[in-house]
């Protein structure tokens, strides 16, 4: 028997009991959908997180820092991080943020956050056409370092606007449309609870396609907090470093720093952290989160397996005669072998073929609840799910296989 031949039986036999067959194949769709399902949306995940962390930038350093007696930290860590040079920081800001009601014309911040209320009322659908109100940062003339910007239009903030506590602001792309459309913002004056503030720049579009977009940003300078919102506690920070290896020796560096500055935990606190440790603990938890939930999942795989074995083991029995006819007339023990394992094999292909289609269904609806992004099955996760499949049927299929082999033709032929 060719091999052309063995598929042709299979699939009469599998067709003369689609009942059963189906049945069968009930516990490899299940698997098969649940880990392509699972595997997928995590996946997905990571790359909606890398998406992020590549868009705040690489060598990206988190500190944050207080302390007891009132003083602001970031003088000091200011000063300490230019100290290190260029070879290992390129930049420091505070990292904070305060509540405001910005008006410009006949737009304000204010009627902006009825969108955002609407937002989070409806399905949470990505609509990045409505105006929500802008997120209100004071940072140093580095935060567009250290924050991954680029000046399209107007100028930075600069060293002067902070010591001079100058009334400037620079305006994230999706701010400036929302405020201003297509005019040119620079040197228009916004109003901020009531006190101007001169646009002096605007920073190139880097994150255009989400609703929640980082260009919906205003920066002011750190200074301005003691009008704009003198009870801010500036205590978080970032740090740009230079490059992968200069971020590991600035985190050290700057751990080091904090523990002096904070007299070893007595006077204050603080840590430092490098977005690249952050980005790597993060993979690692969703890695196992996918290998456990996986696991579980793979629970209905194996359930299914037995039940493939159990259904050929009835087959076996079922067709104990035509084996033994096929037997004595000059058939080899591997032509009966290949005969039941194309069968396992088809039963468990096709169930999951039809996995993969619910699966790749369960991603989609799991990705716009979940992370409310579109995500599709790549074509490794696809091609692997389908093979796991047909691997499992050849697995469990090898020992009722076995068994119709080792059938003697007389004892065969003597079954009813």
């Amino acid at each position: 028997m060719n091999i052309q031949q063995a598929i042709k039986m299979a699939f009469r036999s599998i067709m003369g009991n689609k009942g059963r067959s189906i049945l069968t194949m009930l516990g490899i769709i299940i698997g098969i959908a649940s880990v392509m399902t699972i595997v997928s949306t995590v996946n997905g995940m990571n790359q909606q997180s890398l998406k992020q962390f590549e868009a705040m930038g690489s060598n990206r350093i988190d500190v944050q820092a207080s302390l007891y007696n009132g003083q602001n930290a970031f003088e000091s860590l200011y000063d300490y991080c230019n100290s290190l040079g260029s070879d290992l920081v390129l930049g420091v800001t505070p990292d904070a943020y305060f509540s405001a009601n910005v008006v410009y014309g006949s737009k304000s911040s204010k009627a902006m956050e009825k969108n955002q209320e609407n937002m989070w009322n409806s399905d949470g659908g990505a609509n990045t056409q409505v105006a929500l109100p802008p997120e209100l940062r004071f940072g140093s003339d580095q935060y567009s370092v250290c924050n991954n910007f680029q000046i399209a239009a107007g100028r930075d903030l600069s060293k002067i606007d902070i010591r001079n506590y100058n009334q400037v602001c620079v305006l994230g792309a999706r701010a400036a449309q929302n405020f201003f459309n297509y005019a040119d913002p620079v040197g228009q004056v916004m109003q901020v609870n009531g006190i101007p503030f001169t646009v002096i720049g605007v920073y190139g579009e880097k994150d255009p396609d989400s609703a929640w977009s980082m260009d919906n940003i205003i920066v002011f300078p750190y200074t301005a907090s003691r009008i704009l919102s003198p009870g801010t506690q500036m205590s978080q920070f970032v740090v740009k470093a230079a490059s992968n290896k200069a971020a590991v020796e600035a985190t050290s560096r700057i751990s080091g720093f904090l523990t002096g500055l904070t007299n070893n935990g007595q006077s204050g606190w603080g840590y430092a952290q490098s977005n690249n440790q952050r980005q790597q603990s993060q993979n690692e938890y969703t890695t196992m989160l996918s290998m456990v939930l996986g696991g579980i999942a793979a629970i209905s795989l194996l359930v299914g397996g037995i039940g493939i074995m159990n259904i050929m083991l009835v087959t076996v029995t079922e067709r104990t005669r035509e084996i033994g006819i096929r037997r004595a007339i000059g058939a080899e023990r591997s032509s009966i072998v290949t005969q039941f394992l194309i069968e396992a094999a088809m039963i468990c292909g096709m169930g999951g073929i039809i996995g993969i289609a619910i699966g790749t269904v369960g991603t989609r609806i799991a990705g716009k609840l979940l992370i409310k992004i579109d995500i599709w099955p790549s074509v490794g996760i696809t091609l692997g799910a389908f093979l796991l499949s047909v691997a499992l049927g050849i697995l469990f299929g090898i020992y009722p296989a076995a068994k119709a082999s080792k059938l003697q033709p007389v004892e065969a032929l003597r079954a009813e």
